[in-house]
């Protein structure tokens, strides 16, 4: 059956647990278009913003909102104008939500990683750190579309808040891929080489070879749960203690 097939789970960090303080990331992932197209959404609230989590969750809401009116009435993938036209939605709601607290917007900040892909043609919108790599048909090699953005200063980056507005990143792709993977920054120690500023090829073979042998398009919640309990594990928790949110997928 063709289609795309993905998994997703996102887990507390050993940081917020310790803390006892909520998990910051939030996701949205969903086909469109017959299963064709495959839309994720991922954001990390900022660790230092006192409602990031929340603020997240509004970003991915408010665009997931977005992408299915569009990719259900409209041809083809979104244009960078409307991309900007919600973002700027999902600023409002945050501006409303800081408003009834008595709070600033920068109390909600957080980062953003969208993609929208057909597999033959895909648009990435990024905002701050994070990062959508994804797996060329020709030769096998995974690849990262974008890359996480740094800020001035180390362990800094950019966000859907920051004022006048955002750093937002829009690349589009017509190189024909057959998987993609969607993470925050909780991950990148694990999926991106930064010596050679590439994909870490190891970790996406071996992440994606599951997937591949799922026979039905859509989400795959065992796999997902499996998922869900590798980020959770103590070799990974060493790595990285910071909330951990990956989204996979294949197209057959």
């Amino acid at each position: 059956m063709s289609g795309w097939r993905w998994v997703g789970a996102s887990r507390r960090g050993v940081s917020h647990a310790k803390a006892g303080t909520r998990k910051q990331d939030a996701y949205s992932s969903f086909l469109a278009e017959g299963g064709t197209t495959l839309v994720t959404i991922v954001s990390d609230g900022a660790g230092s913003a006192s409602h990031g989590g929340e603020g997240a969750s509004l970003i991915c809401r408010t665009m997931g909102t977005s992408l299915r009116r569009h990719l259900g009435t409209a041809r083809g993938l979104p244009g960078a104008d409307e991309l900007w036209l919600w973002i700027d939605e999902g600023r409002d709601r945050i501006g409303a939500a800081a408003s009834t607290r008595g709070l600033m917007p920068r109390d909600f900040a957080a980062t953003m990683v969208l993609i929208v892909t057909t597999g033959d043609e895909t648009l990435v919108a990024h905002v701050g750190d994070g990062s959508a790599v994804a797996r060329d048909v020709d030769s096998g090699r995974w690849s990262a579309l974008s890359w996480p953005a740094q800020g001035e200063y180390a362990s800094t980056t950019f966000f859907v808040t920051d004022d006048p507005a955002p750093r937002m990143r829009v690349i589009r792709s017509e190189l024909p891929i057959d998987a993609v993977a969607v993470f925050t920054d909780g991950i990148e120690r694990l999926a991106l080489d930064y010596a050679d500023l590439d994909a870490h090829q190891p970790f996406f073979r071996g992440m994606i070879a599951p997937l591949e042998e799922v026979s039905a398009p859509g989400l795959d919640r065992d796999l997902s749960v499996k998922l869900g309990a590798y980020l959770d594990a103590p070799a990974v928790c060493d790595r990285t203690d910071d909330d951990k949110t990956l989204i996979l997928a294949f197209r057959r």
